[in-house]
């Protein structure tokens, strides 16, 4: 076998377009049948005899462990590569959805979402996968495009729930429809081509052949769906941190099994810690920080929605509900708009998230101080879109950072930094709401100018690429 080149004529975009397109699929499917059973969650609990505090901390068990579990389950990710976590997370969210099926009390109501809640980690391991298969410069586009799919999942699912939940024991099915759904996921990731080879290039390689695409991320024959199936390197047990120590090569590739489940517990545990403490020794805390603080706008923003359209403009629920719609279904549509809008800013995402930033924080601003419906349905408009862009340009601009060799531990570290804002924001929430129904917004307001003016702080320190100027994860 010739050795693989970094030049492209390697290149095999119908098999990687293949694949990106059973993701999406993917996608849709996870997002379809969860949202089938999160709107039926806290009435379910209520039935099974909890209070209303007892049901608060049950709901919330999930949050709790997805905070903890999505750093290293991502991470876990990068070491055994793509197709088995996500055919491990998809199996026990699907284990964790059949027992909520069978749950007759709040004890089997806990026990069913400790599976979920640390291994209802597949939309990360997917995006991950997707950035190890595109070019940076594709990144945006193919991530908008899963990002869409998955969004009309979520917005098709409530309406399939809500018609079972009509008949006799409608929970209980949906749970075991949502548990067929994630086992059929399993079924389409275990068909999807991994034996394929795939040879990606950076659309920003150099031409500097000692480099030998080292620093541009090549793709080489990925039988397991994994980035440490590339010829780059994965830390050594016995490497000092930040070292790396390069993965045996079989005959111009890797066998699967070198990146795979069959690698001894410790050895994984100890790859996976290593990864961990680079992401938490790297200088990226400006961008953890920056979704941090809009993460929390954002759900402020919709957090007392509905009541607040009550109070200030005597908006019966039913055309609540039509607007909620309308939002949510833009902003699945927007996702199709970041590729258009990526070409426009020339691939400079530091100047997307800026702007995309400052376009939320004045949108919330403006639902704040609406003085009738129609300026809060302008703000619902341009809202979903700035979201939906924004958060395509937060994840760009983490893997940018940190290098896209450890896309799944970054990826899980956003989702760990966003866990922590769904358990803040409702707190928040509720201590803005005790002054006045536009409190909520009011905050999201003032933490978003947070970021707003940490970016500007931090963008002159970055390239118009927004890269860093230090090291990478990778070195």
């Amino acid at each position: 076998m010739s050795d693989l080149r970094c030049s492209s004529s390697c290149l095999r975009p119908a098999g990687t377009t293949r694949i990106q397109r059973c993701i999406c699929v993917v996608g849709f499917l996870d997002l379809f049948g969860v949202s089938m059973i999160i709107p039926l969650l806290s009435h379910h609990v209520k039935a099974l005899g909890a209070g209303p505090t007892v049901a608060g901390i049950v709901v919330s068990t999930y949050g709790i462990l997805q905070f903890f579990s999505s750093t290293i389950v991502g991470s876990w990710s990068d070491v055994v590569g793509r197709r088995y976590s996500l055919l491990t997370c998809l199996l026990l969210s699907a284990l964790g959805y059949g027992l909520l099926g069978m749950s007759t009390s709040i004890p089997l109501f806990v026990l069913a979402r400790i599976p979920v809640g640390l291994f209802k980690h597949s939309l990360s391991i997917c995006r991950a996968l997707l950035s190890d298969l595109v070019s940076e410069s594709e990144r945006p586009l193919v991530m908008g495009h899963f990002n869409a799919a998955s969004s009309v999942g979520f917005i098709l699912g409530p309406m399939v729930g809500g018609y079972l939940t009509e008949h006799e024991g409608g929970f209980y099915t949906s749970s075991f429809t949502c548990a067929a759904i994630f086992l059929m996921n399993a079924g389409l990731v275990w068909m999807l081509p991994w034996n394929e080879t795939l040879v990606h290039r950076n659309t920003n390689s150099s031409n500097d052949p000692s480099k030998h695409c080292h620093d541009n991320h090549c793709l080489e024959t990925v039988q397991n769906g994994s980035h440490a199936n590339r010829h780059q390197t994965l830390p050594a047990r016995d490497a000092q941190p930040g070292s790396a120590a390069p993965l045996k090569k079989h005959q111009g590739g890797l066998r699967w099994s070198e990146v795979s489940l069959l690698q001894p517990v410790w050895r994984q545990l100890s790859s996976v810690g290593s990864r961990i403490k680079m992401v938490a020794s790297s200088d990226m805390w400006d961008l953890f920080l920056v979704r941090l603080l809009m993460g929390i706008a954002i759900m402020l923003y919709y957090s007392n929605f509905s009541l607040a359209m009550e109070e200030r403009f005597l908006l019966k629920p039913k055309m609540t509900g039509y607007l909620i719609s309308y939002s949510s279904t833009l902003g699945a549509l927007s996702g199709f708009l970041v590729g258009p809008v990526t070409q426009l800013y020339k691939n400079n995402m530091a100047a997307m998230l800026l702007h995309s930033t400052m376009l939320t924080c004045s949108l919330i601003f403006l639902y704040s101080a609406a003085a009738n419906v129609w300026q809060v349905v302008l703000s619902s408009t341009f809202f979903a879109i700035s979201t939906s862009i924004g958060r395509t340009c937060i994840t760009d601009m983490e893997l940018q950072r940190g290098g896209v060799q450890a896309s799944g531990t970054l990826i899980g570290a956003g989702q760990s930094v966003t866990a922590v804002g769904r358990v803040l924001a409702p707190l928040l929430s509720g201590l803005a709401q005790e002054f006045s129904p536009c409190g909520p917004p009011s905050l999201g307001v003032v933490l978003a100018l947070a970021a707003v003016g940490l970016l500007l702080i931090r963008i002159p320190e970055w390239d118009g690429r927004g890269m860093i100027k230090t090291t990478k994860l990778s070195n």
